[in-house]
Order: structure tokens, then C-alpha cells, then sequence
């Protein structure tokens, strides 16, 4: 495209030297001089001359869509007019390189492949030939046409009407008619909502309903159309052995009365049916192209066969057509065997007996023996096609349903029947072959308003796709409509009502019932019908192979795939085989009553949810919804919708459920074993509203405590190969989930956001195949910070989304956490412990992951033991009854102990505590284990130097410039703070994080020589600030802030009694406690009694843990919060190291502060 503008001589150089300045060189001396050279003459001054500054007009990213992947188009973009946007032009297009690609595109062939799914593009593709395009009559008018009139029409029609009666087969017309029309309307929509490859309705479903819907559907669909081409042929074979051909029959019918002639008629049908399909398969398969060949030949068939009709009708007005029905009594006679319709005929003055008499006596004499009903019968003929001036009409308004084997009978005559006879010589009479109703009418009927996915089939052959489609298939079923609703007119006004109960036309010499009416001859109808029988039947065995491939070639169905394959030229051999093969079962049941209502439920299934999609979209009215057929309207998918699934139901509700079982099962397959796509499916836009709805739900308030589960946030932490270093952290998920709730794999990476987003996604492919391995359902999310410590923190506060976040962390122990160079691990396990219980989370840490079971393993015997020693709101009850559901704890039995103190009683506890399990509906062993008051052992403290030693030296490797400044302000405050300490008046009460008052226990005593420390004090340990905040009567001191571990002896405990009277404040620790306290060993003597008393309480229970729960598959304890004062968090790694020694797989529970399980109902 070039771009014109008329500019003076003297301004034009420096101006475009200005605006392209770093772009390219100017015209150089040499560019002048040939320019001078070429005969042009330079402008004078004034003049104007025109520039043309070339643009884009052949442009070298011609990608039409955005981030191509395509290597010959993203060549770099040379151009001069897009230099803002130059650096970005290898994956964002030209506006002009767009439009002229899509100008170019093409459909591709029959859905083997589609332009929005770059990972299906294999290999350049070729350009393909432009075959010629059709409009709205030959591509999409003509062929509904002959898809929709059919074999039902020439076969069934006038005995539908005969009978259900005109009424009522107007009524099921008219209700078929409307199923499609509404149906065509919706199909109009969604065809006209962007371009439709070959697919027809499979494509529409699958992009709009998603690939379950659309692979179901699409099958059913698949199902439908190849029954159809066995209720096609079975019509060919029966025209051809009921009224070309009888003689031809294997199995001879002569003389075979009831079931052994119906048996010979049924295999008669299923060995040329065989055949047929046969030749049918061999004739597809060698060359489709002379079926579309033969298209217009068959159609012209159809055509002429109505138009006879047509032309018979107005005939019968003023000339009646001769086709005399003789009936006995009332009963209809098969007029085969006899010529004249009369007992005894008039001769040269005497009376002869008639053939007919002959069939029903056994002698040609008039005094023979003859059938009773005979003898007490008149003979009567009638006319069969009276003409449509004759009132047959009114005796043809209303049903007369029979029952199998029942005569068909002449209303408005009388007939004479013997009481308690057995009727005899029934082969003689029009018999009913099939008990009749109503729902069994619309199941036969609704297969000839089929066909009405035609002109969607052939949308890429269509010149004007979006316009053909709507009006061409709208007028088809305007006009089939017309000729079905006025047929059941006709045939009621023109026809005699026995005649038109007369299936196969035996009472009119074996002639096909609607040929009688057709002019000039019948045999127009019957050959007509028999060559669009036949073309239909090969149009299906075309059609079917081609809708298995294209669902074959998606890949949503895996087991499918193999019938994607086909000749060289793309013909599909392998599905064209499983077609002749699902046909065949279809002409072994060889009759096309049957048939009909199987492909009945397939069609209006798949009409349904053509009806649905349209329905959904819009309804959600999703931006990519903007078809250019506007006369749509949601209540009308929704009424076709409705009339769809009534007449499923009507139809044969055991039929209807059957389609429906099938449909599901292949739903379920494909979305448990099928591929992953994304078509932008209405669905997923429906999951969306439903999502949003439900997260606005949410919002509305907290979940109730009957509600309350944990939905988990599983932090990982990933290794340099960007793999999760905890694959069992995800294990021991799936076992506490099993696949409810929500569940969040959270990582995080270090770095910039920018720098690292490729690994970023590395690691969130890995996770997102973890969570695939270990059957987690959940989400994942990776987040990229300066530092994992923040990292870690936005993963916290950031994850969920409105009212579905987690309310749970699990994460990991830092195993290396003594080593020095990872000292930053135990810092951020900290912190992040902290930061649990000020956002009101639950916290879970799993001590020794890697020993925890897999999925796989199965514990056949064993204990989950839980130690309730501080109530934390029932997590530690709850979680091995999550964990009992999966098979991996089935088989474990829950142990509950809970510990005792001096003053308690150990029996009404365990009474008390078993009557509390009962009413939470939880069965489990209860133990009460009582702790006696003991002395700290010198064990104790040595283990609490080695503690703060390792605290002091991991302090040095850490501290940097500014913080040893701060550590020398710290040991000045400290000998401040000893100087204070010698006035007791000057001593306030404060308390630690870990040191608030019990729910029960007793007040504390002071400390002896050899500093006891009481069990009330032991349970401090494990004291968790959201369930018992301190008592206003325990104000903490200001001055304790700033004042070290080491500056801490003078701390004291106060404790609530089991009563509920208000803590007391205690003064500071007596002098003689003092003295006794300095009379220790020297290296003891400046130890954190705080730190002393801890490590009794870790070792105390330890011991009794170990005990109890050494031979345990699971232990589940509560774990303590680290001290507020962030100088002791090294202490509190080794209290935790303390307080699980020795036990193989520990589960640390810390609380949410709030209840998670209740007594009530």
C-alpha cells in the first residue's frame, strides 16, 4: 500500500531526513547521480512533485494470527511507517497481512484440521484446489431436500394415517416439523456465528458445547446416520420384494401363515440387505465421487414420485383411479387367488362359484362344506381410492389402533361371528402385523424429517456459507413440511381406511398403497421410491464414514483414533468398515419398524443438543457470539430443546435411556481418557458463570463448622532441575483430600519476574505432572520473588480467590536447617509459622516426608495416634478421619491420647473425653497418660548449653556489619537490664508467646533448688495464642521487648485455675531461688531458665511419646508457636528437633483458631 503526499521542493529532504532519521541512510551522491543519469530532471524551487513512501503493500509477516509459528513468515519486518511497533512484528501481524490472509483462507478438508489449533500443524500446507462454489439451491436447498423426503414418506405414511387417523398424524407432523424447524433456527445461529468447516453438526456441538458434549454427540450422531442407511436399505429390499420382484424371495411365503411367514419375510430381508450393503460398501469405496455423481439423478426420483402423487389427487376429483378392495363380512380379503370379488357369479342361466369360493370351501359345489365366516357373510367390493371429492375424510379423521394379528376391518358394516370361534383361513385376510400406538407412530415417523444437517455437511463447498445455510435449509423444511402435513390430508380424504391400514397393499392386488394414487401409473412411485431408497442408503454410507473420521482426527476419543486413517486420497477405509459393520446389525433385525425409533433417538439427541448450544451461548452471551442469522431467540432453543427430549420419551423411553447410557458413558470416557482441547467451548463459558455465581455465594459469610474442610495450600519447594525435592508432601495430600475441596500446589522461585519466567513455567509444567501422578485435583501456581521469603509470603496471603481460599499450609520440615549454609530455610519455616497464625490458617508440618506412604502402599495393620495436648479447635481429631477415608489408612485404628496433670482425674478424663469422641461420631481408643511432677535433670541442661551454644556460634557465621552493632547494644542492655534485677520492686511480669495462661491448670509454685518445673508449665510449651489470649490481669511489659533471651531470668508464669478465677501476678523468682540457682555448676549458671524449662517439657514428652506411639504408622501432635521474641528462634527449631526425636513419620498440627468439628447435626 503506498501513501501519497504533495509536498514543496525546498522543504521535502529535511523533513524526511527527520522522520527517518536511524532508519536508513539518505539518498547518497551516487543515488543522485544515477537518478541523474535516468533522464529525471531535479525540481526547481516552488514546484510540487508527489512522494510515495513505500508502506507494506507486500508484506513479510503475513501470519494472520498472532505469535505464528509458522518459520516462513516470521521473516523480520523491513518497512519504515511501523517503526514503533518494528521490534514486535515477529509476533503480532500487520493489520493489511491479516486481512489479506483471511481474504485467502480456504475450509479445510472434512475437519482433519483446523486453523485455530496450532498444534495439528503438521507440514506446510498445500493450497487447495478451488472447486466450485454452490448457492443456496444446489448446495444446501436441493440436498435437505432429498435427505429429508425418504423412504418413510412412499413406505409408511399412508398407513400412519390410516392408522392413527388424520387428527393425530397431523399432530405427529406437526410436532416432528417443529423439532427441526426450531432446530434449524438454532443450527442457523450457531453456522452463522463464524466460518463452519465440513463436520456439520459434530463441529457445531463440539466447538460450542466442548469436546465431551461434542465427541458424545457426535457419536450418537455417527450412530444415527449409519442405522439411517440400514432403514434405507431395508426399505429397498422390501419395495423390491413386496411390489417389483415377490417371486424373487429365498424364502418362500406361499401358503405360511402368522409367525413362520413373518420369520420367512425377516430373512428374506436380512440376506439381501446383506447384499445390498455389500454392494453399497464396494461401490463407496471404489468411487465416492459417482454417488455425488448420482445425487441429482436420485433427487430428480423423489421429485417425480411426489409430483405423481400431486397430480394423482387432483385426478381422483373428477376420475377415480379403479382399485376395487374386497371385503367378507367386515373383514378385508387379500385379493391374491381370485378374480372377481363374489361367491357365485351368474353364467349362461346358471350359477357358478366363484376362485374365491374355492379358497374358503373344499369343493367348487354350492352344497360343499365351507368356512362358517364365509357362509354367514356377504361379499361386498368397495372402491379403494374414492376420490378426493368423496367424504372419505370424516370416517378417516380419527385412530383405530389394532393389536398383532387382529383383522383389518371395514367400519359401517355389520358381520355375522359364531360366539367362541376359532377363526380359520387367516392367511386369506389383511392381518395387522404389529400392535400399534400412538408413541410407536413417532418413532417410525420422525426418521423422514431427518436430514436437515445437509447443507451445514456441505458448508465448505457453499459460496456463501452464512447465508445459504439459513435460507436454504429454513425453505427445505418450509417445503417438506407443506408436502408431509398436506399428504396426511390427502391420503385421508382420497384413500379408503382400509386400505390405508393396509401396510403392504395386499387388499389392491400387492400394489405399493400410495402408488395407487399416483398418476400415470403406480409403477412410477415404486420405482422412484426404490432408486431414492437406494441413493439415500448409499448418501449414508458416504456420510457416516466421513463424520467417524473427522471425530477420529480430533483426537478426543482415543480409541478411535485407528479409523482416522484411510486411503492415499483421504477416503476413509477403516471407518467405512466399522460403518458397514454397525450397519449390518442394523439390517439383522430386518425390519424397519424397528429400526426407525433407534435412529429416532439418535437424531433428536443430537437435536437436542444443537438446541442446547445455542441455548447456552446465548444465554451467556459470551463477545464471540455474533451470528449474522438474527431471528434466534433463547426460549425457542429452548422449546426445540424441550420438544427434542419429549419426543425421545414419547418415542420409547427404554430406547431414550439406552441412547442416553451410551451418550454418558462416551461423555465420561472422553473426558477421564480423552485429549485436553480448547475450543472456547459455551460450557466452559457456563462453568465460568456458575464458578463466579458460586464464588459470590461465598462471600456472603464464613463456612459454617459443619462446612468446614481443609482446603490445602501445599507448599513445595522445587531443586535445580526445577522438579518438586517433596513428591510425598503431594502423596500425603491426595490422602487427606481424596479429591474434594480445593487444593492449591504453590511454588516458589527466586529471581525476577522477567528473568525467570521460563522457569517459572518449567516448574509449573512439573508440578502440574506431579499433581497428574500423585491424583491431586487442585490448582497450581508459582511465584517468582526477589527472595523466597516474600515469595512464600505471596503464595500465603495471595492465593484463592474470593471465598475460595485455602484456610490450611502444609508444608515440609526443613531437614538441613543445622547446617550453616542453610540457615535461611529455618528462618523462612519460621516466619512462615508466624505468618500462618496471624492470617488465622491452620498449619500442618510433616516431620520426615520422605517416610510418609505413597499412594500405592496399603498399611494392613497399625495406629494413627493422636497427643491432644492443647485444644486447637479439633484439627488433630479431624485429620485422621480424612486420612482413615483413603485405602492407604484404611485399615489403621485412631488412638487418642491426651495428657494428665497432678491435680486431674484420670478416669472421669478418659470417661469425659470418650463420651466427647462419641458424640463426634469418631471411633477411637482413649488414653489418658498422667505426667508427674520431676526434677530438671542435669540431661536437661546440658542439652539446653549444647542448644545456645550452637545459637551463639550459628549467630556469629550470620551476623553482619549492623547487626553485630546491634548484638553490642543488646549485651549493653543486658548488664542494664542485671543491674535492675537486683531491685525486686522494679521486676514486671511479662510473658513469651509460648507462655500464656492454660485453660487448666494450677497456679504456679516458685521455683526450688533444683528448678522444678510443674506439668501445667510442661503444657505451656505447646500453648497456642489463638485459642487462650492472655488474661488482662498478665499485662506484658514494655521493656521486655527489647530485652534478649539472656536478660530473661527474671520472666514468670502466671496460670488461670481450672475454675475460671482471674490469674494472679506472681513477683519475681524468691532470692533463695536466686541463690540456689547460682550455687549450679559454673557453664549453667547463665543459661535461659526459659530455655531450661522448654527443653524439660520437649524431653518429658518425648519420652512419653516415645512410649506409647514408638511402633505407630502416624503420630499427630500440636505444635507450639515460636517465642515472640525473634532472638530465640534457633531455640525453637531444636525444641521441635527435641520434642519428635525418635519417631518415624510425625504429623505437626497447629490450629486455625477457630472450631473444625462439632457434636451437632
Amino acid at each position: 500500500m503506498s501513501q501519497r503526499f504533495t509536498v514543496t521542493a525546498g522543504d521535502i529532504q529535511g523533513e524526511v531526513n527527520q522522520l527517518f532519521e536511524g532508519d536508513e541512510a539518505t539518498p547518497s551522491a551516487s543515488d543522485a547521480a544515477a537518478a541523474e543519469g535516468s533522464g529525471r530532471a531535479a525540481p526547481a524551487d516552488g514546484e510540487h512533485f508527489i512522494v510515495y513512501l513505500k508502506g507494506d503493500g507486500n508484506p513479510k509477516e503475513s501470519s494472520p494470527f498472532i505469535n505464528s509459528t509458522d518459520p516462513e513468515k516470521n521473516q523480520q519486518y523491513d518497512g519504515k511507517n511501523m517503526a514503533l511497533f518494528e521490534e514486535e512484528m515477529d509476533t503480532i501481524p500487520m493489520v493489511s497481512s491479516l486481512l489479506s490472509s483471511l481474504a485467502n483462507y480456504s475450509n479445510l478438508p472434512q475437519g482433519s484440521k483446523e486453523h485455530e489449533e496450532a498444534e495439528n500443524n503438521e507440514g506446510s500446507r498445500k493450497k487447495p484446489v478451488q472447486a466450485p462454489r454452490m448457492g443456496t439451491l444446489m448446495g444446501v436447498y436441493l440436498p435437505c431436500l432429498q435427505n429429508i423426503l425418504g423412504v418413510i414418506l412412499f413406505l409408511r405414511m399412508t398407513w400412519m394415517v390410516g392408522i392413527g387417523g388424520v387428527i393425530e398424524a397431523f399432530i405427529i407432523v406437526l410436532m416432528c416439523c417443529s423439532t427441526t424447524m426450531l432446530t434449524a433456527i438454532s443450527m442457523s445461529a450457531i453456522a452463522t456465528n463464524g466460518v463452519v468447516p465440513a463436520g456439520g453438526s459434530y463441529y457445531m456441538i463440539s466447538r460450542s458445547l466442548g469436546p465431551e458434549f461434542g465427541g458424545a454427540v457426535g457419536i450418537c450422531f455417527y450412530l444415527g446416520t449409519t442405522y439411517a442407511g440400514a432403514m434405507y436399505i431395508l426399505g429397498c429390499i422390501e419395495i423390491l420384494l413386496v411390489y417389483i420382484v415377490p417371486q424373487a424371495a429365498i424364502f418362500k411365503m406361499e401358503g405360511l401363515e402368522g409367525a413362520e411367514a413373518e420369520s420367512a419375510m425377516l430373512n428374506n430381508m436380512r440376506i439381501y440387505g446383506t447384499l445390498v450393503l455389500s454392494f453399497m460398501a464396494i461401490v463407496v469405496f471404489v468411487g465416492v465421487k459417482y454417488v455425488n455423481k448420482l445425487a441429482l439423478l436420485f433427487l430428480a426420483c423423489v421429485i417425480c414420485s411426489i409430483l405423481a402423487v400431486y397430480a394423482g389427487v387432483i385426478k381422483t376429483a373428477f376420475e377415480p383411479p379403479i382399485f376395487p378392495v374386497c371385503v367378507l363380512g367386515n373383514r378385508t380379503l387379500i385379493w391374491k387367488g381370485f378374480d372377481v370379488c363374489a361367491k357365485v357369479i351368474e353364467t349362461e342361466n346358471a350359477t357358478v362359484t366363484t376362485e374365491l369360493w374355492r379358497l374358503f370351501c373344499d369343493s367348487e359345489f354350492l352344497n360343499a362344506t365351507c368356512d362358517s365366516y364365509f357362509a354367514n357373510n356377504n361379499v361386498t367390493e368397495i372402491q379403494g381410492i374414492p376420490g378426493v371429492m368423496s367424504g372419505t375424510l370424516r370416517e378417516n379423521l380419527f385412530g383405530n389402533y389394532m393389536e398383532k394379528g387382529s383383522f383389518i376391518e371395514k367400519l359401517g358394516i355389520s358381520a355375522v361371528e359364531e360366539p367362541d370361534s376359532i377363526p380359520t383361513n387367516t392367511n386369506r385376510y389383511v392381518l395387522a402385523d404389529i400392535t400399534s400406538f400412538f408413541t410407536m407412530l413417532v418413532g417410525i415417523y420422525f426418521p423422514s424429517v431427518t436430514g436437515i444437517m445437509a447443507g451445514s455437511n456441505r458448508s465448505g463447498d457453499l459460496r456463501d456459507a452464512q447465508k445459504s445455510i439459513p435460507v436454504g435449509t429454513i425453505l427445505a423444511i418450509t417445503t417438506t413440511s407443506i408436502i408431509y402435513m398436506s399428504s396426511v390430508l390427502l391420503f385421508g380424504a382420497c384413500i379408503e381406511g382400509t386400505v390405508l391400514r393396509d401396510k403392504f397393499g395386499e387388499a389392491v392386488r400387492g400394489n405399493l398403497v400410495i402408488g395407487t394414487l399416483a398418476w400415470p401409473s403406480p409403477w412410477v412411485i415404486v420405482f422412484g421410491s426404490f432408486f431414492s431408497t437406494c441413493g439415500a442408503g448409499l448418501q449414508s454410507l458416504t456420510g457416516a464414514p466421513r463424520l467417524l473420521q473427522a471425530i477420529a482426527r480430533d483426537g478426543i476419543v482415543p480409541f478411535l483414533r485407528v479409523f482416522g486413517h484411510g486411503k492415499a486420497n483421504g477416503e476413509p477405509t477403516w471407518a467405512l468398515l466399522l460403518t458397514a459393520c454397525i450397519c449390518e446389525s442394523g439390517i439383522l433385525i430386518a425390519s424397519l419398524d424397528n429400526v426407525a425409533p433407534i435412529l429416532s433417538m439418535f437424531f433428536l439427541m443430537c437435536y437436542m443438543f444443537v438446541n442446547l448450544a445455542c441455548a447456552v451461548q446465548t444465554l451467556l452471551r459470551t463477545p464471540n457470539w455474533r451470528p449474522r442469522f438474527k431471528f434466534y431467540h433463547w426460549t425457542l432453543s429452548f422449546l426445540g430443546m424441550s420438544l427434542c427430549l419429549s419426543l425421545m420419551f414419547i418415542c420409547s423411553w427404554y430406547y431414550a435411556i439406552v441412547a442416553m447410557v451410551i451418550a454418558s458413558c462416551i461423555y465420561k470416557y472422553i473426558e477421564f481418557r480423552g485429549a485436553e482441547k480448547e475450543w472456547g467451548d459455551g460450557i466452559r463459558g457456563l462453568s465460568l458463570s456458575a464458578a463466579r455465581f458460586a464464588l459470590m455465594r461465598l462471600e456472603e459469610g464464613p463456612p459454617h463448622t459443619k462446612n468446614w474442610r481443609p482446603q490445602i495450600l501445599v507448599l513445595v519447594s522445587m531443586d535445580s532441575e526445577l522438579n518438586a525435592e517433596q513428591p510425598r508432601l503431594l502423596s500425603l495430600t491426595s490422602q487427606l483430600k481424596a479429591g474434594k475441596g480445593l487444593t492449591i500446589v504453590g511454588a516458589a522461585l527466586e529471581g525476577t519476574y522477567l528473568e525467570n519466567l521460563p522457569q517459572g513455567q518449567q516448574a509449573e509444567q512439573s508440578l502440574r505432572k506431579l499433581m497428574e501422578t500423585e491424583k491431586v485435583k487442585g490448582f497450581c501456581q508459582v511465584v517468582i520473588s526477589s527472595n523466597m521469603r516474600d515469595a512464600t509470603s505471596h503464595l500465603v496471603q495471595a492465593g484463592g480467590l474470593g471465598g475460595l481460599q485455602h484456610n490450611t499450609v502444609l508444608a515440609s520440615w526443613p531437614r538441613n536447617w543445622k547446617q550453616a549454609e542453610d540457615h535461611q530455610s529455618w528462618r523462612n519455616f519460621i516466619e512462615l509459622v508466624r505468618e500462618t497464625t496471624a492470617a488465622s490458617k491452620a498449619l500442618l508440618v510433616p516431620k520426615n516426608i520422605s517416610a510418609f506412604p505413597s499412594n500405592g502402599e496399603r498399611f494392613t495393620e497399625g495406629h494413627i495416634d493422636v497427643w491432644w495436648i492443647v485444644h486447637d479447635g479439633g484439627m488433630l481429631m479431624l485429620l485422621p478421619f480424612l486420612l482413615r477415608q483413603h485405602k492407604v489408612w484404611r485399615k489403621c485404628k485412631m488412638r487418642i491420647f491426651t495428657v494428665a496433670q497432678m491435680d486431674d482425674n484420670s478416669i472421669q478424663m478418659k470417661k469425659d473425653l470418650t463420651t466427647f469422641l462419641y458424640h463426634l461420631r469418631i471411633d477411637a481408643a482413649v488414653e489418658v497418660v498422667e505426667m508427674h511432677d520431676s526434677d530438671i535433670s542435669a540431661y536437661t541442661y546440658e542439652k539446653t548449653l549444647v542448644m545456645e551454644q550452637r545459637s551463639q556460634i550459628l549467630k556469629q557465621i550470620n551476623l553482619t556489619k549492623t547487626e553485630r552493632e546491634r548484638e553490642i547494644q543488646s549485651i549493653t542492655d543486658s548488664s542494664r537490664g542485671s543491674i535492675r534485677r537486683k531491685n525486686p520492686a522494679a521486676v514486671t511480669t511479662q510473658l513469651s508467646v509460648t507462655e500464656e495462661p492454660a485453660a487448666s491448670s494450677k497456679e504456679e509454685k516458685p521455683e526450688e533448688e533444683s528448678v522444678p518445673v510443674s506439668p501445667s508449665q510442661q503444657e505451656q510449651l505447646i500453648h497456642d495464642k489463638s485459642t487462650n489470649p492472655p488474661t488482662p490481669a498478665t499485662p506484658q511489659s514494655p521493656t521486655a521487648e527489647a530485652e534478649t533471651p539472656g536478660t530473661a531470668v527474671q520472666m514468670t508464669w502466671t496460670e488461670a485455675k481450672c475454675d475460671g478465677e482471674q490469674a494472679k501476678p506472681i513477683g519475681a523468682t524468691t532470692p533463695e531461688a536466686i541463690k540456689d540457682f547460682f550455687n549450679m555448676k559454673p557453664e549453667w549458671e547463665n543459661l535461659n531458665q526459659s530455655n531450661v524449662r522448654r527443653m524439660h517439657t520437649a524431653l518429658r514428652l518425648n519420652e512419653v511419646i516415645i512410649k506409647k506411639s514408638q511402633e505407630a504408622k502416624l503420630v499427630l501432635l500440636n505444635m507450639p508457636g515460636p517465642p515472640k521474641n525473634r532472638s530465640g528462634d534457633e531455640n525453637y527449631m531444636e525444641f521441635m528437633e527435641v520434642l519428635t526425636e525418635g519417631l518415624n513419620r510425625v504429623l505437626l498440627v497447629r490450629g486455625g483458631g477457630r472450631e473444625v468439628i462439632t457434636i451437632y447435626s
